[in-house]
């Protein structure tokens, strides 16, 4: 099931979208569907005539995993970690499908990594592996862009990995996925740049909400990054990204500077 957050008029509503590509519908859900449970309504639009926002924007969290793809670590010249390499990104750093890419003026190599996505779906924490699927609410694709000059440079990640606009999310929600072997692709203006697949990661899914679960308090709406396969690069002002997951969809978004 896809759910997906939208506006037609002003205010944010949730849906359901269903139909074959390029004839899609989205039926309004009642409320929240991270508190409220999925209850349809009987209004529905096609999915052109709305505007998809992000589909979650985290209550608390965003949670990245740093050099989970062994080529990736080792294209920037890193080892691949011990333990899965956890870092924050707050939720101002949300910004949904076609939403533009705002390229920070403290920074000029801002690079582009396209990544598989966990929604959480309840309270939880210290979730033993087993039990990983009773937490998680769905998955989504993610852009988890990086100032690689300030990554050099700071002795933390949070302000390159943290800056407004810095995590694209969308377009939508699959709440029902097989994790083990996705196509993970990105594309920078239509050239594939990354081409990889979940089961090249260090550590999967389950392995990492067990894991961040340990260190943090989940809630309902936080997001997982689960780290990103080799072909990293930069991206300009006027260029665009496009991150496409197997069995989810494309989320897309353009570049610009201010």
């Amino acid at each position: 099931m896809r759910i997906a957050r939208f506006v037609v008029d002003s205010d944010p509503l949730y849906g359901i979208v269903e139909g074959a590509p390029g004839e899609e519908e989205v039926t309004v859900i009642s409320g929240d569907p991270f508190f409220g449970g999925i209850e349809r309504t009987a209004v529905r639009h096609k999915l052109e005539d709305v505007r998809l926002l992000a589909p979650i924007i985290p209550r608390s969290k965003v949670i990245g995993i740093g050099r989970n793809y062994a080529e990736h670590a080792r294209e920037l010249g890193n080892e691949v970690p011990q333990s899965p390499l956890m870092f924050l990104k707050p939720n101002t750093s949300v910004a949904g499908p076609g939403d533009p890419i705002v390229l920070p003026d403290f920074s000029d190599e801002i690079s582009y990594e396209a990544e598989l996505c966990v929604v959480i779906g309840r309270i939880c924490k210290d979730v033993p592996v087993e039990r990983v699927d009773e937490v998680v609410f769905g998955y989504t694709c993610g852009n988890d862009l990086t100032a690689r000059d300030a990554q050099r440079t700071d002795n933390q990640w949070a302000r390159a990995k943290g800056f407004d606009t810095a995590a694209p999310l969308g377009p939508w929600i699959e709440t029902q996925l097989d994790t083990e072997s996705l196509a993970v692709k990105g594309y920078l203006d239509g050239e594939l740049k990354q081409d990889g697949n979940t089961d090249q990661m260090i550590w999967g899914v389950k392995e990492l909400v067990s894991y961040v679960s340990r260190a943090f308090t989940l809630l309902p709406g936080d997001v997982i990054m689960t780290g990103t396969p080799a072909g990293v690069g930069l991206i300009e002002a006027g260029q665009r990204y496009d991150v496409e997951i197997e069995g989810i969809g494309r989320l897309s978004n353009p570049a610009v500077r201010r």
